[in-house]
């Protein structure tokens, strides 16, 4: 075994804290995968479907009446950034103190 010096239980709690702790967000994270596929795996057997998967918005749904369409957004002019200025280094001079004589 390695000599890690007297503080040999100190490095391996922190190793073994360090794996538990990995274990646990990986299976959180897979057990949260399994659970959003069966929710979506139910939602598309009662009917629902993606958005995704419509070929077309158009040719899928029926137009809307006028009182329900949307007003149109404006579009905003994208303002580009400002342009970086150079400041001016000021030469290195050394301090000097005014003395009252």
């Amino acid at each position: 075994m390695l000599d890690l010096g007297p503080h040999a239980s100190f490095i391996l709690a922190a190793y073994g804290v360090t794996l538990i702790a990995v274990a646990a967000l990986v299976l959180a994270t897979v057990g949260d995968d399994l659970k959003q596929r069966h929710l979506l795996a139910e939602l598309e057997r009662q009917g629902i479907k993606r958005r995704s998967a419509a070929k077309s918005t158009k040719e899928t749904d029926p137009p809307r009446p006028a009182a329900a369409k949307k007003p149109a957004a404006k579009k905003l002019a994208a303002k580009k950034p400002a342009p970086k200025r150079k400041t001016a280094r000021k030469a290195a001079s050394p301090r000097t103190r005014k003395t009252s004589s």
